[in-house]
């Protein structure tokens, strides 16, 4: 069977090839970039940078989401993030992702020229969301998150982390198809650190085909995140770098098609090698 996700203006057939998502975070306070791409020129250079490097979609996030952030307003939000998608579509016609969970920032970067809304609340932060995301067109992630960023690592407790984030999946998933979404556009990201323990993330990860509900594509973003260096014993946030890599041509191998990256260029490279592998013959 193909494996197919229809964004506003283009289907990815990821039935042999996975795609890179390159993460852009307008934002002054992200984990591990904040402040670095402030205006609207430096973004779209490091957007380009990325595109060259093998990112087949631009992540835009103008709100970070790491634990304990600020709500931002819409209006903070749209002003971030607005310009930055102007310009990159000036100067590429790379699929362009708006990471957000209020529906007036969405409609508004759909405008401005973007493909996909990623939402960390599969639809469900906003009301007005899934009526957004049924006339915009655009492609969709939907994600599994337990409480909210300023919550979701205070003690986050599961009894089958695998099944409830498969659950919750699937009923975002019926949800978002009762609302006139048609299920080609959908993809599902069971929001690895959103509310987990570095155990519960491992076990996700082991059982990441399982997330591919009604053959969805599964998006899996772990590039840089803590547990990382939990796993290998470091603070130093580069050491999180080679085992980020080595995950994306893990999951690879267990089925997962799209790979949420802040370095497209090395996780392009263990992709495509471990799909050589795959399908050599």
């Amino acid at each position: 069977m193909p494996i197919l996700w229809q964004t506003r203006r283009q289907t990815l057939d990821l039935s042999l090839h996975g795609a890179i998502m390159g993460v852009l975070n307008v934002t002054p306070d992200s984990f591990s970039d904040g402040g670095l791409f402030a205006t609207p020129g430096q973004a779209c250079t490091h957007a380009l940078k990325m595109i060259s490097e093998g990112a087949d979609i631009i992540d835009v996030g103008g709100e970070s989401t790491r634990p304990g952030a600020p709500v931002i307003s819409e209006n903070e939000e749209l002003a971030r993030v607005i310009p930055v998608i102007q310009e990159i579509r000036q100067h590429s016609d790379a699929l362009i992702s708006i990471d957000t969970s209020k529906a007036r920032v969405a409609e508004a970067a759909v405008a401005a020229g973007a493909d996909i809304i990623n939402d960390i609340t599969a639809l469900s932060g906003d009301p007005a969301m899934p009526e957004v995301a049924r006339t915009t067109g655009a492609g969709i992630v939907l994600m599994h998150m337990q409480g909210s960023p300023q919550t979701m690592q205070i003690s986050p407790h599961y009894g089958d982390v695998v099944t409830e984030v498969r659950d919750f999946l699937r009923q975002r998933f019926e949800a978002a198809v009762a609302c006139g979404i048609d299920p080609m556009r959908m993809a599902l990201d069971p929001g690895i650190g959103f509310g987990k323990t570095p155990a519960h993330n491992r076990q996700l990860l082991r059982d990441c085909a399982s997330f591919a509900i009604a053959d969805r594509p599964v998006l899996i973003g772990v590039s840089r995140k803590s547990f990382l260096g939990h796993i290998v014993k470091s603070e130093d946030p580069a050491d999180r770098f080679w085992p980020g890599v080595a995950l994306t041509s893990l999951c690879r191998e267990m089925g997962a098609r799209i790979f949420r990256v802040h370095d497209p260029r090395p996780h392009r490279e263990a992709l495509r090698m471990t799909e050589a592998i795959l399908h050599a013959g």
